[in-house]
């Protein structure tokens, strides 16, 4: 392809804006859709905050069509047609000016609206009542409606089909939305009217003392809210702190009004208030364990925590236009120094709360320290394996029953051929599946090896390996009945979790390979460190023989230490049904419930670390990662 003078273009911004929308709004999805309303009331609030307007009305009629309506002062009407059509123009750029503090930084939310609209109307009343009309962002001539002792604006549009198609709005959001902008505007009325008719409207007194109190719901740990206010260097800040008997953090933060989703500095800064305050609060009540070296961690202070943050400063910095993510970068300090000196004051004048809330911190750091110290000692420990293989014959006999039905994992094509392919064995190779659970793992060798054994140790699993597999011996991995360099490859999946001092069935498996044979096997692994406590929860809940936490890197050092080489690995996930994953014999109903309360009330780091979804029926889905280890015996 020539690429020469006649291949370069120039776009206007209009072009531009409706080529590229994404740049601007984030995505042509419902998620753009909404970034468009919110653009336009983020006007009206920029009105409210500077003391000019006390209502601002929703309306979304049943075509489709959006309306947004306030009493503020007014688009000037002489720059009514260039502020529609020009990028980057505005009242906001000089904050000494119309406006001290806004929502709106950019230049580009109406504009944008304008741009991506099949049809817009605007209506000014200003002491003249004028209307304008666009049609994808090209103006249409005025038209004056004469003199008006009313004032503010209205903007109707309908979001353009060529770049949205038939993507619905989400209403509620838009509710959620103005419900949460009453509570950080008390003096302003907010309206909603729905495609059905319904009117809702929002002028909240509480406060966000009122809101954190809302979202933190009935298993709250003191009775009020913590409330902190305070001014740094231009910065003034507000929060509302709640702890509860869960594990979630919820954290609500909004500059300006504006909802940062995605954090940002200021919310960095509240997180290292809590950790400095609650730790020292801790040290100087004598609440930590000296010989234990103990020390609170942030996730620890944060975990069951509600909290609302609002900053309002003059020219706010946002990663992009969307404004999701503050990076002003001496927000952090402001917040850090302002709810530092306001919670150690708090904790000192309410020492039964502080107490409550510093315990709650204790509480989850000396959970998550157990949790890592029994699964350490587990996988060390010795334990008497004569009598763990009676719990393991009536476990595993019953589990049979449902044993394709329990979870996704045992029979996921692309997790049993990512062990097939890491074979490097020939064609006429002799395979032992260990623990073969149904016989699924070397059944997938099929076609690739010459002749393949089965070990079990219950007769129910035995009779549904034969199906699949040439033969199938009675035995344990303990002390496999075979003799020394009898197979070419091994091969498992997720067992060796579920064995107390695994050292000894891989020196086992060692042991019954050939020079210069090969092992193959699947494990579930946290994601790393940070997950691995909870996970480890949830798994030993549903899996009472679950022994060994294995981190990836473990498992690697397992097979270093047992004599094995040239280690490969191999990393997929598969998305595991929680709800029939946990519906099997084994699990008690009690646990099942536990299980789903860890999954709604994970803490935000595992969150980050972890993906999992709570759909809106309530059924849970994780994204469980596999490793999949091949490690070569010497020849």
């Amino acid at each position: 392809m020539n690429y020469d003078a006649s291949s370069i273009r120039f776009l206007s911004a209009l072009e531009h804006v409706r080529l590229r929308p994404a740049m601007y709004i984030g995505g042509t999805g419902p998620a753009g859709l909404l970034h468009l309303v919110f653009e336009v009331v983020q006007n009206s609030l920029d009105e409210a905050l500077a003391g000019h307007c006390t209502r601002i009305r929703v309306e979304i009629d049943a075509s489709g069509d959006i309306s947004v309506l306030d009493d503020g002062r007014g688009i000037p009407l002489e720059s009514l047609e260039s502020l529609m059509t020009t990028l980057h123009s505005g009242g906001k750029f000089d904050t000494a000016g119309a406006y001290e503090v806004t929502g709106g930084l950019h230049g580009v939310g109406l504009f944008c609206v304008n741009a991506l609209s099949s049809e817009l109307e605007v209506e000014v009343r200003r002491g003249r009542h004028v209307r304008q009309r666009f049609q994808r962002g090209v103006p249409e001539a005025q038209e004056d409606l004469g003199v008006t002792e009313w004032h503010g604006t209205i903007v109707r549009w309908r979001p353009d089909p060529e770049i949205f198609g038939a993507v619905e709005l989400d209403v509620d959001a838009i509710a959620q939305r103005l419900e949460e902008w009453s509570i950080l505007l008390p003096a302003v009325r907010l309206e909603l009217s729905r495609p059905d008719g319904e009117e809702q409207a929002w002028q909240e007194e509480g406060g966000i003392g009122g809101f954190v109190t809302r979202l933190a719901g009935p298993k709250r740990i003191h009775r009020e809210p913590v409330l902190l206010s305070g001014e740094h260097e231009g910065v003034h800040i507000s929060a509302a702190l709640m702890w509860t008997r869960t594990y979630r953090e919820v954290l609500r933060s909004y500059v300006n009004t504006v909802r940062t989703r995605h954090g940002g500095t200021h919310e960095a800064g509240l997180q290292a208030a809590l950790t400095h305050s609650v730790d020292r609060y801790a040290r100087r009540a004598g609440l930590l364990s000296e010989d234990l070296d103990e020390a609170i961690a942030g996730h620890d202070v944060r975990e069951g925590m509600v909290a609302v943050l609002v900053l309002s400063m003059r020219n706010p910095e946002y990663e992009s236009q969307t404004k999701t993510m503050l990076s002003s970068r001496h927000a952090q300090a402001a917040v850090q120094g302002v709810v530092e000196k306001e919670l150690d004051a708090w904790f000192t004048a309410n020492p039964d709360e502080a107490a409550a809330i510093v315990g709650k911190a204790l509480e989850a750091s000396r959970a998550r320290a157990a949790a890592r110290r029994a699964s350490e000692r587990a996988r060390y420990q010795a334990v008497d394996t004569s009598l763990s293989k009676d719990i393991y014959r009536k476990q595993f006999g019953i589990r049979s029953k449902n044993w394709h039905e329990s979870c996704v994992w045992l029979t996921d094509e692309s997790l049993l051929s990512a062990h097939a392919e890491m074979c490097k064995m020939p064609e006429d190779a002799r395979v032992l599946d260990i623990c073969c659970g149904s016989g699924v793992v070397g059944a997938s060798f099929r076609d690739r090896v010459g002749h393949i054994e089965g070990l079990d140790l219950t007769p129910e699993m035995i009779a549904m390996a034969e199906t699949r597999l040439d033969h199938v011996t009675k035995g344990d991995v303990y002390e496999m009945p075979f003799e020394s360099d009898s197979f070419d490859l091994v091969c498992n999946r997720e067992v060796l979790h579920l064995l107390p001092r695994p050292e000894r069935p891989v020196a086992q498996v060692f042991r019954v390979l050939r020079p210069g044979g090969q092992f193959i096997f699947g494990q579930l692994v946290p994601y790393g460190p940070i997950d691995a406590p909870w996970f480890f929860r949830i798994v030993k809940k549903k899996q009472p023989l679950f022994f060994n936490n294995f981190l990836a890197e473990d498992l690697v050092k397992l097979l270093e230490d047992a004599g094995f080489v040239d280690i490969e690995t191999r990393e997929l996930t598969v998305w595991e049904d929680i709800d029939t994953w946990i519906e099997t014999h084994e699990t008690a109903s009690l646990q099942r419930h536990e299980i789903r309360r860890l999954y709604h009330e994970a803490p935000a780091e595992v969150r980050r670390v972890h993906p999992f979804e709570i759909t809106p029926s309530g059924r849970i889905l994780d994204q469980w990662r596999w490793v999949v280890f091949s490690g070569m015996k010497p020849g």
